[in-house]
């Protein structure tokens, strides 16, 4: 071969490749699909970080709808077209699967939650919650403990402090954990138990001031996931699930203040 043909060719075998890669991106993106993710309140800033990384890693694109879990639990029932429930519970999966609304054996926990009574104020909160019996705020903002299990969790550390006839006097109600943090941020309410994973972000510190509420003071906030009816036959759903049990996502999840499910000992789930 000449000399003066090896550009030539060399743009020929460029072409080639470059064809081959539109190629492969073309079959991946036929492939792509998406994923309705329907997503407990304390659970969005991380589901607005993993979703990105979801779609790096596999192509597949995951729409996020944020809620208590009780709301989210009656628009499954009445039809929504979710396929992914990310709950703020085990209970409400394990429902779903008994009524028929899920896919049987689909359901594992993702994230464990933590409770903290939170502050703007940075020297409100002190190191055990004693300020929850003091008269230096005005209101405690929780979420509704029909609702959301965070509610229910605040419910009990107000029960297990000797403080549950503050209801009705000092309490402010959020439908969701969003709502209660809401209230804090805003200066509607001086403290507020909430979600850890509201008040951090990752490799920061939690501003304000807050006490790490003792998780025997409440029961766990095990956190599952379950693969919906309408997301049967969805392999973005299928890869959406399989993907949050990889150490990247679980990494991220601890990153905002969560344990991971992974850190959790196995347990049998219907």
């Amino acid at each position: 071969m000449c000399h003066g043909s090896l550009p030539l060719v060399l743009a020929r075998l460029a072409a080639r490749a470059g064809l081959v890669v539109a190629l492969a991106a073309g079959c991946l993106a036929a492939h792509a699909g998406e994923a309705r993710v329907a997503v407990a309140t304390n659970f969005l800033k991380a589901m607005q970080a993993l979703a990105p990384a979801f779609t790096a890693a596999t192509g597949h694109t995951a729409s996020i709808s944020a809620g208590s879990t009780g709301k989210l639990y009656s628009q499954v029932v009445a039809g929504a077209p979710f396929d992914v429930l990310l709950a703020a519970d085990a209970a409400t999966p394990a429902r779903l699967l008994e009524e028929g609304h899920a896919v049987a054996g689909s359901a594992f926990p993702y994230a464990v939650g933590r409770l903290v009574l939170w502050s703007r104020d940075p020297g409100l909160v002190d190191g055990d919650g004693a300020v929850l019996a003091s008269d230096r705020y005005r209101r405690l903002a929780v979420a509704n403990p029909r609702l959301s299990p965070y509610g229910a969790a605040a419910r009990e550390v107000l029960e297990a402090r000797g403080l549950d006839g503050l209801a009705g006097r000092r309490i402010v109600m959020g439908e969701n954990i969003g709502q209660a943090w809401q209230f804090v941020a805003t200066g509607n309410a001086e403290l507020g138990l909430v979600a850890l994973s509201q008040v951090m972000a990752p490799g920061q510190e939690p501003g304000g001031s807050l006490w790490r509420v003792p998780p025997e003071l409440h029961g766990e906030i095990r956190q599952d996931a379950v693969l919906l009816a309408p997301g049967r036959d969805n392999e973005a759903a299928h890869a959406f699930l399989a993907w949050l049990r990889t150490p990247a996502a679980q990494a991220t999840i601890r990153a905002f203040g969560y344990a991971a499910g992974q850190d959790m000992p196995p347990r049998s789930v219907p």
